[in-house]
């Protein structure tokens, strides 16, 4: 008897395929291990991905809310281990694991993807010393980017009011692990940066895992630290663990209480500098002061001084005795000039044909001025002039 074969539509057959699926209790709960590729941290919150080895692939989803407590953001190349349960995406028709959990397959893999990162970023030059910026010697404000509710903010907070009290504390509180970690971190820099809402950035968390400092190991971040133009302090972990963002910072501190050390001066060591300070200007003042009186004494002790109105008078007898040098000088050049004037005088006197018409002679010139002195050029019926001794004569030739 032939058996009657079920007509179903795609819908139908995805949704018993599914119903199979969730009901076998093997796949409700497994583990799963592969390499990660096409991941995709959606804005939603959600992961998506794919698992897969060398034989296989499968469709990787991890829900906002359990992704929120990844300890890391995972990239792609990682081997992990998924946990999680297998069942349908009916629409689409594909099975996939909804993942619960997702661990690194041994430290291994991110200790591979923190090396291949920090390969690639010492290829582009983020942490060569031409790029460190200094730290300032004494800072206003101190920005804080870390957990609001961690102890690497309190140990700073007591580190700074103890050695720096001056200094006010700008808090930008991010979460420093998880999948929403490095975005946070590094929006709290590029803000910082936008408002200048401080002059040195110290930017960490308290030990972990590497897992736990995974956020401090993230590309965003590392560029957020070398795009910085406030200073930064990278203060991640305990003393013996390294993140990308230590080499990219313009210091790196061992500890977040490091970090605070090394960014507030001792206000003790400043109290005692300033008091040598005054002492140096006192002791310099004084002796300033005694060099100046030393010599005051010693001008006011000379001649000059002492016998001031001697030497005045004395000065005043000497221009009285040049003045008169000076006038007899001067009436001596006079006379002497006045005696050649009148030589001149008299000889130019003696040549003056003034001399000559006071004796008779007159001075005959045409109507132009022009001295007549030859009869031929006295013309009958021109008019001419005679110049006498006491005055002219208008006349006219026959």
């Amino acid at each position: 008897m032939n058996k009657e074969i079920l007509t179903v539509s795609v819908s139908q057959l995805n949704n018993y395929i599914k119903r199979v699926l969730d009901a076998n209790s093997y796949l409700a709960d497994i583990k799963v291990t592969g390499e990660l590729s096409n991941f995709k941290f959606h804005s939603s919150g959600h992961i998506y991905a794919s698992l897969k080895d060398e034989g296989g692939v499968i469709k990787l989803v991890m829900f906002r809310s359990a992704a929120q407590y990844l300890k890391f953001r995972p990239e792609d190349g990682m081997k992990v281990i998924v946990r999680g349960r297998i069942s349908v995406y009916e629409q689409g028709g594909i099975y996939q694991i909804y993942a619960e959990s997702i661990e690194p397959d041994g430290e291994g893999s991110l200790y591979a993807a923190f090396e291949k990162l920090k390969a690639k970023l010492l290829d582009k030059g983020m942490f060569d010393e031409i790029h460190k910026k200094p730290i300032p010697r004494y800072p206003a404000h101190i920005g804080v980017v870390t957990a609001q509710g961690g102890a690497a903010l309190q140990d700073i907070l007591n580190i700074t009011s103890r050695r720096y009290p001056l200094a006010e504390i700008v808090l930008f509180p991010v979460s420093v692990q998880g999948v929403s970690a490095a975005g946070e971190i590094a929006n709290a820099i590029k803000y910082m940066n936008k408002t200048h809402a401080c002059d040195v950035i110290i930017c960490g968390r308290g030990g972990g895992s590497i897992e736990d400092l995974w956020a401090f190991n993230e590309e965003v971040v590392a560029n957020a630290i070398f795009d910085s133009q406030i200073p930064i302090v990278s203060a991640v972990g305990h003393e013996t663990d390294f993140t990308i963002a230590d080499f990219v910072a313009d210091l790196r501190a061992p500890t977040p209480s490091a970090a605070a050390e090394l960014v507030c001066p001792s206000g003790a060591e400043l109290l005692d500098s300033l008091k040598n300070t005054e002492s140096k200007l006192k002791f310099l003042l004084k002796s300033n002061l005694e060099i100046h009186k030393s010599k005051l004494e010693r001008l006011s002790s000379s001649y000059v001084f002492t016998r001031f109105t001697d030497v005045l008078d004395s000065r005043r007898q000497r221009v009285d005795t040049l003045i008169n040098d000076a006038l007899v000088s001067f009436k001596d050049v006079i006379s002497k000039n006045q005696h050649i004037l009148i030589k001149n005088v008299a000889k130019l006197d003696a040549l003056s044909p003034l001399k000559v018409l006071s004796r008779g002679y007159s001075l005959a010139t045409d109507t132009e001025g022009n001295v007549i002195s030859s009869v031929k050029d006295a013309k009958s019926g021109e008019d001419f002039s005679l110049k006498f001794h006491d005055g002219n004569k208008k006349c006219q030739f026959l």
